[in-house]
């Protein structure tokens, strides 16, 4: 009895240090096998070698290289990474296939040796094939890394958001992952050196997983309701035409603009990833400005590639932004309300905005916002 007494009395004592063994444990940590049969890749593309003592995977090869039988969501992503080139160094992460991902880069020709160049590092979506990188402009950021020298890369990953650490500094927040995808492989490109890639699923590391706040969210000069109509293949050799413009029986949907103001017509329509020698495309979006007396009123608009612009049946304003070309609009020919502005003549009542949009380069989208809105109403 005495026996039974003294094991009761040491089970509260058993209780603590177990639960203190089990809150001391170390996260899970999976490595990830940095050998042939756990990757797809294209022969040659690909060696499996060591790096410091430790087993490694040398791309030196175009392609992808995509982790088999892996499906993470949330938690953390370290490697160890190498850049042999001043090149694009992607890491994909919830790939669903080509169409489908997400997409933190390294854009080393500007990059590597510059940590203050604002392009060094990167976040984009892939929507239907598409890389967005043009819509999001303010998912970028310097880093210290350069080519051929070792540096450390951590990811951690929570629901909508995302934070990027570059050589044990913490340099990219993303309050909203923009991709469609939210679980998937891995996938790397790039003529670089990985070791030591370790996945901790569920370790977020305190980071919320709800989106963080739109900073544009308060402000009520965006457009953002707008009725759009279907995209429509664009004749060759033909930049515009009337015959172009929406007609009476044209069908329009209601869309509403994402975070930022921004009209993504990529996730509506998806478009050209990376090829300029395919048709363009056009659509058409309208909205309606009220206004309590004639007045002019500044307009402020992103767009890419292409704008014409009509306010009450009448011809405003045309202009383009292509990536490359000495016509880009500022910054580099993303879009941006620093791409252009336009003067609103409008006249007391409604007033109706009709804007085409047309695209054959990277994401496709378009953004507006006024500079006051004294006697002015908005579609809300």
């Amino acid at each position: 009895m005495k026996r039974l007494f003294f094991f009761l009395g040491l089970l509260p004592f058993i209780t603590v240090m177990a639960q203190r063994k089990a809150a001391g444990a170390p996260p899970k940590a999976d490595a990830v096998p940095l050998t042939a049969e756990n990757w797809d890749f294209r022969p040659g593309a690909v060696e499996f070698t060591d790096s410091a003592g430790a087993p490694a995977m040398k791309i030196v090869g175009d392609g992808l290289v995509v982790l088999k039988n892996t499906d993470f969501g949330d938690g953390t992503i370290e490697f160890d990474d190498v850049l042999a080139e001043r090149g694009f160094a992607a890491f994909y992460f919830r790939w669903q296939d080509t169409l489908e991902n997400e997409n933190f880069y390294f854009r080393t020709p500007v990059g590597a040796g510059h940590p203050y160049a604002i392009q060094g590092v990167q976040y984009a979506p892939t929507i239907k094939g598409v890389n967005c990188w043009d819509l999001l402009y303010h998912f970028q950021t310097g880093a210290t890394y350069d080519v051929g020298t070792p540096h450390h890369v951590k990811l951690v990953i929570s629901g909508r958001q995302m934070r990027v650490y570059v050589a044990g500094q913490p340099v990219l927040d993303v309050p909203r992952l923009e991709g469609n995808t939210t679980h998937g492989t891995l996938a790397i490109s790039g003529n670089r050196i990985i070791s030591h890639l370790v996945l901790r699923p569920g370790q977020t590391e305190g980071l919320s997983s709800v989106e963080g706040a739109d900073p544009t969210a308060a402000d009520t000069r965006w457009l953002r309701r707008w009725r759009v109509t279907k995209a429509e293949t664009m004749p060759a050799g033909i930049d515009f035409g009337m015959s172009m413009m929406p007609g009476k029986d044209a069908a329009w949907t209601p869309i509403v603009a994402e975070r930022r103001g921004l009209v993504n017509l990529t996730r509506l329509y998806g478009g050209n990833p990376s090829n300029r020698n395919q048709p363009r495309r056009i659509c058409w979006l309208k909205t309606t400005i009220h206004a309590d007396s004639a007045r002019p009123v500044n307009l402020r608009l992103g767009f890419v590639d292409d704008v014409w612009m009509f306010l009450n049946g009448q011809w405003l304003y045309a202009d383009k932004n292509h990536y490359g070309e000495p016509i880009a609009k500022k910054p580099a020919g993303r879009i941006s309300l620093d791409n252009a502005q336009v003067t609103l003549p409008l006249r007391k009542g409604d007033n109706e905005l009709l804007v085409g949009i047309a695209h054959d380069f990277w994401g496709w989208g378009f953004e507006a916002r006024l500079d006051d809105l004294d006697g002015i109403g908005l579609e809300r």
